[in-house]
C-alpha cells in the first residue's frame, strides 16, 4: 500500500521549536496561519453579570495562546464570586474582579498578554474609539439595551465580530453577529468529500499514464495487474463503456450500478485495487460541475464590483468565477487518495495531479493580476492565497452576518417573515417544537425585555434582572411569564397562521417551566453550565478569529437539563 503524500500541517517539518511544541495539537488543526491569527487577536470581554461563563470563555482561548485579552468590568468581587469563579481566590476579596480574574487567567499561558478595566462600561463606551483596539468582542448578559446598541452598531460599522453569551440556571445561549460578508475558505469538509480526480474529465498528461498502464491489462501478470492505481482500472474500463455507449460514460445511478458490475466482472480474485475501483465508482463518477452554494459565492455581488480596497477574497473569487466559465470545472485540488500501487506509479500519479493543480492555480493567478491592474490595486494579493482558495473552492463558504436583535422593554421585536414562519413552523408540531430550542429563545428575549424595561437593580448596582430580588420572585414569575407570552404571540402574528389548541397550551406550559427556571436563577450562574457554555463559545470565537471551519449561523441555545443543544438561525 502506497504512503499518501499529505503533508503534516505545518510548520511540524524538521526540529519543533517549543511554541510548536507546546501548541503540537492545535497547529494540526489549525496550522500554522490559523495559530498566527489566534495570537494578533485581543478580544474584549464585557461582563456585568456574575463573570463565570466570560472568564470560561477566556481560559479556553488563552490556553492555545490568543494574543491579548482585556476584562472589562466594574464590580468588586464578594463571598458569592469565590464560590462560582475559579478565577478567583480569597485575596481576591475586596479587590476588582476584572483585574483579579485576569491576573489569574494569564497564569495558564505567559505568553498571552492581559488587561483589565474597572471603569463603568456607560462612562468606557461613551469615550471616543473605546473599542477600537479589539478585534473581536465578548458581551455577557445582563446588559441594557441601550449599551448593547451602541456596541453592536461598533462591530457592525468596523466588521468586528460580536458575542452575546447569556448563562442563567439550567439554560444557556450565545449569539454571534458577524460582518455582513464573512467568507470560508479554509472549511475543513469531511475528507471523504474531498476527492476530486475528474476521472470524466482527464486531462492529457493523467491519459497518457493511463494508457501506459493499462493499454494491454489483460497481459499484465498477476502481480502486475494487482498493483495498477484504481483510478487508472476506472479510466481504463471508462473506455471500455464510451465504446459500447455512444460515447457516453455512466451517468443515471442504474449506470453507474451496470459499470460497477463490469469492472468486479474483470476482477482476478481477491485483487484489492479493483475492490478499491469499485467502492469509489458512485462518488468518483460525476461531472465536475460546482455545487449551486459555491457558484452563488463566487457570483454574489461584491465580486463583480471590486475595486482597490475590495478584500483579497473577491478578486479570487471573481478570478475562478472566469475560470469556470472558461473551463467548466473549479480548479482541481491535486490531492490523490491512499491506494494500492507501486511507489514509483503513486508518486507519478500524484506528480501529475499536483502539476495539473499547480497550472490551474496559475491560471487563476494570472486572472487576479488582471483584476488587479484593472482597478489599480497596489499590494498584490499572496500567491500563496490563490493556491490555497482554488485548493479548497469545491468548499467554500460565505456566511451573511446579520446585527444581533436586542430586545427593549419599551418596543417589540419585528422578527421578519422568514424566521417568524420558520418558527412557528416548528412549534406546530408538537413533538418537535417543545425541543426545538425556540421556546428556551423566546424565553432568554424574556428575560432581555425584563431587563429593559427596569431601571438599574439598587441591590446590586447593575441591569435589574428577574429573580434578583427574591422578595419580587413571584411578582418576577408573573411578568416574565406574559412576557414570553407575547412574544409567543407576536410570532405566531407575524408569521400569519396560528396553533391550534391542545398545541398552544402546552406551549405556553412549557414556555412557562423555561422561564420559571431562568428567574429561579436570578443573577446566578451555575459553575458547570458556565463552564461547558464558555467552552461552546471559546469553540466559535477560535473559528471566526482564524477564517477556518464553520461557524454558527447565528444562535446556539443549550438546555442542561435535557443535555441538548440547538442552532437557530434568528
Amino acid at each position: 500500500m502506497a504512503a499518501t503524500a499529505e503533508a503534516t500541517p505545518p510548520p511540524l517539518h524538521g526540529v519543533p521549536t517549543s511554541k510548536e511544541k507546546r501548541y503540537d495539537r492545535q497547529l494540526r488543526l489549525w496550522a500554522a496561519s490559523g495559530q498566527a491569527a489566534l495570537e494578533e487577536a485581543h478580544i474584549l470581554l464585557i461582563n456585568n453579570g456574575p463573570g463565570v461563563v466570560g472568564v470560561e470563555t477566556f481560559k479556553n482561548l488563552i490556553l492555545p495562546g490568543v494574543g491579548q485579552f482585556t476584562i472589562l468590568d466594574s464590580t468588586v468581587v464578594s463571598e458569592q464570586d469565590l464560590g462560582v469563579n475559579f478565577f478567583l481566590d480569597e485575596d481576591s476579596l475586596g479587590s476588582f474582579r476584572a483585574e483579579q480574574s485576569s491576573r489569574l487567567l494569564q497564569e495558564l499561558n505567559p505568553d498571552v498578554k492581559g488587561h483589565a478595566i474597572t471603569e463603568p462600561i456607560e462612562s468606557f463606551i461613551a469615550k471616543d474609539a473605546a473599542l477600537k483596539p479589539y478585534t473581536l468582542i465578548l458581551v455577557a448578559a445582563p446588559i441594557t439595551p441601550d449599551v448593547l446598541q451602541v456596541i453592536s452598531t461598533h462591530c457592525q460599522t468596523h466588521a468586528v465580530p460580536l458575542f452575546y453569551i447569556h448563562c442563567s440556571g439550567f439554560y444557556s445561549h450565545f449569539s454571534l453577529s458577524l460582518p455582513p460578508a464573512f467568507p470560508i475558505v479554509d472549511t475543513h469538509p469531511d475528507p471523504a468529500s474531498t476527492t476530486d480526480l475528474r476521472l470524466l474529465a482527464p486531462w492529457p498528461e493523467l491519459i497518457q499514464f493511463q494508457k501506459e498502464k493499462t493499454n494491454n491489462l489483460q497481459a499484465l501478470s498477476p502481480e502486475d495487474i494487482g498493483h495498477v492505481p484504481y483510478l487508472l482500472l476506472l479510466l481504463h474500463f471508462l473506455d471500455e463503456w464510451r465504446a459500447s455507449h455512444n460515447g457516453q460514460p455512466p451517468q443515471s445511478y442504474q449506470d453507474k450500478t451496470d459499470f460497477r458490475a463490469m469492472v468486479a466482472k474483470a476482477s482476478p480474485p481477491d485483487e484489492e485495487n479493483f475492490t478499491e475501483a469499485t467502492a469509489a465508482i458512485i462518488k468518483s463518477l460525476n461531472p465536475p460541475t460546482a455545487p449551486s452554494s459555491v457558484l452563488a459565492v463566487l457570483g454574489a455581488p461584491e465580486s463583480q464590483s471590486l475595486d482597490a480596497a475590495s478584500p483579497s477574497f473577491w478578486f479570487i473569487a471573481s478570478a475562478v468565477r472566469t475560470f469556470y466559465a472558461t473551463h467548466g470545472q473549479l480548479p482541481l485540488p491535486g490531492a490523490v487518495p491512499d491506494m494500492k500501487a507501486r511507489s514509483a506509479d503513486y508518486i507519478q500519479l500524484q506528480n501529475i495531479y499536483k502539476s495539473k493543480a499547480r497550472k490551474d492555480a496559475a491560471d487563476v493567478l494570472q486572472i487576479v493580476r488582471s483584476l488587479e491592474s484593472a482597478v489599480g490595486r497596489r499590494d498584490p494579493i499572496d500567491e500563496k492565497e490563490v493556491e490555497a482558495f482554488c485548493k479548497g473552492a469545491a468548499h467554500i463558504k460565505l456566511v451573511r452576518g446579520k446585527p444581533l436583535r436586542i430586545a427593549r422593554g419599551d418596543a417589540p421585536l419585528h422578527w421578519g417573515e422568514e424566521f417568524a414562519k420558520s418558527a412557528v413552523e416548528q412549534l406546530n408540531n408538537l413533538t418537535f417544537g417543545l425541543d426545538s430550542g425556540i421556546l428556551h429563545y423566546i424565553a432568554f428575549v424574556a428575560w432581555d425585555t425584563f431587563v429593559g424595561s427596569h431601571d438599574v437593580d439598587a441591590l446590586g448596582g447593575g441591569p435589574r434582572v428577574p429573580g434578583s430580588n427574591k422578595a419580587e420572585l413571584e411578582a418576577d414569575e408573573n411578568k416574565m411569564v406574559g412576557i414570553a407570552s407575547n412574544i409567543m404571540d407576536s410570532l405566531i402574528k407575524e408569521a400569519g397562521t396560528f396553533i391550534e389548541n391542545p398545541t398552544y397550551d402546552e406551549l405556553k406550559e412549557k414556555s412557562a417551566k423555561i422561564v420559571r427556571e431562568l428567574v429561579r436563577a436570578g443573577s446566578s450562574e451555575l459553575h458547570n453550565l458556565g463552564s461547558l457554555t464558555g467552552g461552546m463559545v471559546a469553540q466559535e470565537v477560535i473559528k471566526v478569529i482564524t477564517k477556518q471551519y464553520v461557524p454558527i449561523d447565528n444562535t446556539c441555545i443549550f438546555d442542561g437539563i435535557e443535555s441538548k443543544a440547538t442552532v437557530l438561525r434568528v
